[in-house]
């Protein structure tokens, strides 16, 4: 399937995030309050908000290559700016970096499922995906499917190109083998996982260049084996 039509129109392609827009998240990290923002308001909407939203459009075919069932979308994967204060003691109102969240379609951004992630910030870029809060439920379907299906996780984390890129499958993780496990389990060291994500970190001057774009995507599909793993384990 082809990049739609409106958003070709709307959303030119990536040429490489500006470097202005670094310099506004840095600006905003030592102004970050409602004065100062709607004072930068249009920089913010012309260097970090729209170039975020042409490197979406831009990954939109390669995600129809090799993961079609993600919602890739300008609007709906783009991570609002304000921060949720209503429950932390930091009450400073915008977050000091922009980041794209990529779901299954019909699934919120968040911790529901297993996905794909992305964010640049004043000194760093990430790029990942897996799940990175798996609610209790979640963790149990996970970790039967890891125990069940062995041979097939173990293809996965154990790849070549997985492994290059990404090391191991990070995470916080218990320091016994979880209840209903015995402890000689073969798979005890993954079972003890609380997360399950995997990505790489980047200076921020990678997200400069034109073929950010065909590199975020590279990480991606590299992770795409675990991201599908996960979410079918938690059917």
């Amino acid at each position: 399937m082809k990049t739609p039509l409106i958003d070709q129109e709307i959303y030119p392609p990536f040429k490489g995030f500006p470097k202005a827009g670094v310099e506004y998240l840095r600006s905003l990290k030592r102004n970050n309050n409602r004065t100062w923002f709607e004072k930068h308001k249009s920089e913010f909407e012309s260097e970090v908000k729209f170039p975020m939203q042409c490197l979406i459009a831009s990954l939109q075919p390669y995600f129809e290559s090799f993961a079609p069932e993600y919602d890739v979308n300008p609007k709906r994967s783009l991570f609002r700016i304000y921060r949720d204060i209503r429950f932390s003691k930091d009450k400073t109102p915008y977050k000091t970096h922009v980041a794209a969240h990529f779901v299954l379609r019909g699934k919120p951004k968040g911790t529901e499922g297993s996905g794909y992630y992305v964010h640049i910030e004043p000194g760093e870029v990430f790029v990942g995906g897996g799940i990175y809060m798996p609610a209790g439920d979640q963790l149990k379907k996970i970790r039967r499917a890891i125990s069940d299906r062995q041979k097939e996780f173990l293809a996965i984390v154990t790849d070549k190109g997985f492994v290059k890129l990404f090391g191991a499958i990070e995470g916080e993780r218990l320091k016994r083998i979880p209840q209903g496990y015995e402890e000689g389990h073969p798979m005890r060291e993954w079972l003890k996982l609380k997360q399950f994500f995997v990505g790489v970190e980047w200076t921020e001057a990678k997200s400069f260049k034109p073929l950010f774009a065909k590199e975020v995507a590279r990480v991606f599909e590299t992770a795409s084996p675990l991201v599908r793993f996960l979410n079918d384990a938690m059917k």
